[in-house]
């Protein structure tokens, strides 16, 4: 089923709003204790993932779409990411914001993403996330709360970004 909100992350993603990716100094901290809100998806599988699983890691929720150019961009930068993370407790859950599987396989059959790819077909995740831009990322730290956000698209395995997330796991 088709929503206003998918028409608007598209209109915001093809604008120069998103254009380019950001710097790491756009991470920015959550100063209140904000548990993040649920989050149950298939991947291409058909496994199931809940978020509340991956509790005692830090987990990088990204919010994304296919037709969004920064995502296709920083994927790059993000599998690198995972390497960089070394023994840090962290995982990458990818959510695609409202596609068909067939749309998500052909992406991800040219982008190539070393970490786990969610379905959210019916966008009910986009709403309880309250996601209005792709992509949209959200840092978990292992207690379960929100610690960083960011809205656009970002080189993931800088230093300084890596050594950011790091320090969520201490």
């Amino acid at each position: 089923m088709f929503r206003p909100i998918y028409l608007f992350i598209l209109l915001f993603s093809l604008t120069g709003l998103t254009q380019g990716l950001v710097q790491a100094a756009n991470l920015k901290p959550v100063t209140n204790d904000i548990a993040a809100p649920s989050l149950t998806l298939k991947d291409l599988k058909g496994e199931i993932h809940d978020l509340k699983d991956y509790k005692g890691q830090v987990v990088l929720v990204q919010f994304w779409a296919t037709y969004c150019g920064p995502c296709r961009q920083e994927m790059p930068s993000m599998n690198k990411m995972m390497t960089k993370m070394g023994d840090t407790p962290f995982k990458i859950l990818a959510v695609d914001m409202g596609e068909t599987e067939a749309e998500v396989k052909q992406f991800v059959s040219e982008v190539k993403p070393d970490f786990t790819i969610l379905m959210d077909e019916d966008g009910k995740s986009i709403e309880e996330w309250r996601v209005f831009a792709a992509p949209s990322n959200f840092i978990v730290g292992v207690d379960g709360k929100i610690k960083y956000t960011l809205f656009g698209g970002v080189e993931w395995d800088s230093d300084e970004l890596i050594e950011k997330i790091k320090a969520v796991a201490k």
